[in-house]
């Protein structure tokens, strides 16, 4: 039951987008974790511990399931047998890593749910764990974001299915939305655990109504708020216009290393820039890795896309990696028809085992690598700007987007539209549509304006209310011009980042730290 629920809370995730289902998808392992009583099993650490490992191995493994098509890396030199054992542990590792963050959760709830006191009202105690159980599952993933393994919140299970409720995203960013589903799931499950207990004691079953009808209520409200927030208009100034040209490469990663894979990416960007210039678009946005070699200022006169925008004068924003000391990093420029290069993002959040290795001395004798690059890559420093003619931007290379802090800083310090570079190459479009749920809520939390140029797909045009007013097909070579906006409004969440996590910690501390008052005073 707790693995299978954890599955449906996957099954909410995009592409499928059956959101509704994360609303009700923790209620199982929240029961179990809640009801079972102490006089049957005083040490129930363990059960708890196990239940929750596999309702987080339903959720994370299936909603990652797109890595295992990182499978066949046998164009890396990496035999056919080694290249299933390196994704099956991938798999695993960051899987288990989501479980553990689960089970840590559950052990913490089933301890507060275990300390109740007598003087406490049932209700009064269920909203206690509610609070409790909500606090400290936002506390865990503010924990995870500080990693290098982030993806999975609850909060994305909502996008892009549920742009209402992703607009709480404004007011705290993602936790938001990560706390009222945690919250109503709570409600929901505290409500059938007081119903059993009314049963078999043949009490009244008023806290189950009670708990049960503030679970709608909650829903009802949260989702109230955010449909007020999304159906605000944006204002549109025409002087704020952008013409952004997109370009989908379409260059598979197996080949952009190779010969032949590097003049199909010159020609393919250089000709798409062309194109894109002369059907009027200001800027041209390329994705992640467009041009696969390093990027010298030294010889740039010499390279065929920089002579392009010369020839053409509008900007050109270049994914390609640029050598920093003895390392590289993954890049996005932006080059001006005037031969400068005006600005340069470096990629924040790096791939582990895909762009570097963790823990190297270990894993370094088993895994080489999972990509043609031939060293580490550098990660880009956490207070960087991307200034453009058209003014400062938010910049964001792939991974870049799981992680809305990324976001938000860039915002507070007067981003004015967002250009998500990225590559998505081998995965399936499982990942491509996870990609831009994640991207769809960062639109939402900075109220901006963005345009996704990825390898293979999907690239986009994203509005500040979360809407595609454009998206390619996947695995093709395309080009697009469409029209953004620049904005300079700042949501609360901008303003002041993640406020919540530290303000239900604090509610959450203040009730544990009273009922161990009440429970050392009644003590004999």
């Amino acid at each position: 039951m707790a693995l299978g629920s954890g599955a449906l809370m996957a099954l909410s995730t995009a592409p499928l987008n059956a959101f509704p289902l994360a609303w009700v998808a923790l209620v199982p392992l929240w029961m179990m974790v809640g009801s079972e009583p102490a006089t049957l099993n005083p040490q129930p650490s363990k059960r708890v511990f196990l239940l929750a490992l596999a309702w987080g191995i339903g959720y994370h493994g299936l909603a990652l399931a797109w890595i295992r098509d990182l499978h066949p890396l046998t164009w890396l030199g990496i035999p056919w047998i080694g290249s299933v054992a390196i994704v099956l542990f991938a798999w695993s590792f960051i899987t288990l890593w989501g479980a553990a963050l689960v089970a840590i959760w559950a052990i913490g709830l089933s301890w507060v749910i275990r300390k109740r006191n007598d003087r406490s009202s049932w209700l009064t105690s269920s909203w206690h764990h509610v609070l409790v159980g909500t606090a400290l599952w936002c506390g865990l993933e503010w924990l995870w974001s500080l990693g290098s393994l982030y993806w999975t919140s609850l909060s994305y299970t909502q996008s892009p299915g549920n742009l209402a409720i992703l607009h709480l995203g404004q007011l705290s960013g993602p936790t938001t939305v990560t706390a009222a589903i945690v919250a109503v799931n709570g409600l929901i499950a505290e409500g059938w655990i007081r119903y059993q207990e009314s049963e078999v004691r043949g009490q009244s079953n008023k806290a189950f109504y009670k708990l049960l009808s503030s679970a709608v209520v909650v829903v009802a409200v949260l989702h109230l708020v955010g449909y007020g927030l999304y159906s605000r208009p944006m204002a549109q100034f025409p002087e704020a216009a952008l013409r952004v040209g997109l370009i989908q490469g379409n260059v598979p990663t197996r080949i952009k290393h190779t010969a032949e894979g590097r003049q199909q990416a010159v020609d393919g960007y250089v000709t798409g820039y062309e194109r894109l210039a002369d059907e009027g678009a200001d800027a041209v946005l390329t994705p992640e890795g467009a041009f696969p070699f390093r990027w010298d200022d030294r010889d740039k006169a010499e390279n065929s896309f920089y002579q392009a925008v010369q020839r053409k004068g509008r900007v050109g924003w270049l994914g390609t990696f640029v050598v920093q000391g003895d390392r590289l990093t993954q890049s996005l420029l932006t080059l001006t028809g005037d031969g400068q290069t005006l600005s340069r993002y470096n990629k924040l959040k790096i791939v582990p085992l895909g762009e570097y290795i963790p823990l190297r001395s270990i894993l370094g004798v088993v895994i080489n690598r999972l990509s043609p690059v031939q060293t580490d890559l550098l990660p880009g420093a956490t207070d960087q700007t991307f200034e453009t003619p058209f003014g400062r931007a938010i910049a964001s290379i792939c991974y870049d987007s799981a992680f809305p802090e990324v976001f938000r800083r860039q915002a507070a310090t007067g981003g004015q539209f967002i250009l998500t570079a990225s590559n998505l190459d081998p995965y399936s479009e499982v990942l491509m549509a996870q990609h831009q749920a994640q991207d769809v809520m960062r639109a939402i939390e900075t109220d901006r304006w963005a345009a996704r140029a990825t390898n293979t797909g999907y690239s986009g045009i994203l509005d500040p209310h979360g809407r595609v007013q454009w998206r390619s097909q996947p695995r093709i070579y395309q080009l697009h011009t469409d029209t953004i906006y620049r904005r300079q409004t700042q949501t609360l969440y901008v303003r002041w980042g993640d406020w919540l996590t530290p303000l239900l910690g604090l509610a959450a501390l203040g009730v544990v730290l009273q009922r161990q008052f009440l429970q050392s005073t009644t003590t004999p």
